[in-house]
């Protein structure tokens, strides 16, 4: 169930109903990002996630649960999204970290089950851009391998136990596979 919504358009009491509807239906993976809730505003950033953790915490399904959360990375974000640690928002090590401890703390859990990068380093071509564009790389992109290193911190760490993409292009998924397969990273 994708909780994007909560803290914004469904408010607590409607967001922890549907939810416990969802859980009832037999559905365990809870998807949320830290930019969330959508529309994306600072002042209710990361409401989604807070939602999701009071009401597991409250049903005390936390250990039945799969949690999904997201980083956001620069490209192609939906507007201004600077309160999400300024404009130097990145995917290197030091905002991915900053970034999965304030989901920790948002979710008011130990751990993340599927972390996964909200938009690419790289713009990819979706929004209102042909499929078949090509953009290039610059020197201002935090290389794959490097993201890829930062995530891997996180799973040794405990904090995240799988990772994952979102908003990636075809290419972007392969470069992030062979670099796996090929450093030996999750």
């Amino acid at each position: 169930l994708g909780v994007m919504t909560f803290g914004s358009q469904v408010g607590k009491k409607e967001a922890f109903e549907q939810l416990d509807t969802a859980y009832e239906a037999g559905i365990t993976l809870y998807d949320t990002a830290e930019n969330y809730p959508a529309p994306v505003d600072a002042n209710t950033q990361g409401a989604s996630e807070k939602i999701l953790g009071n009401w597991a915490k409250a049903r005390g399904v936390r250990d039945e649960i799969v949690i999904a959360s997201k980083v956001a990375g620069p490209g192609n974000d939906p507007g201004d999204m600077t309160h999400l640690r300024g404009d130097q928002r990145c995917l290197d090590s030091k905002n991915i970290t900053a970034a999965v401890d304030g989901s920790l703390q948002r979710l008011g859990t130990d751990r993340i089950d599927l972390y996964q990068l909200h938009w690419s380093e790289r713009p990819v071509t979706t929004l209102r851009r042909s499929r078949y564009s090509y953009i290039p790389d610059t020197d201002r992109q935090i290389p794959i391998e490097e993201t890829l290193e930062a995530l891997a911190e996180q799973v040794k760490s405990g904090k995240v136990r799988q990772i994952g993409v979102c908003n990636e292009s075809p290419w972007g998924l392969r470069r992030y596979l062979n670099l796996s397969e090929q450093k030996l990273l999750p």
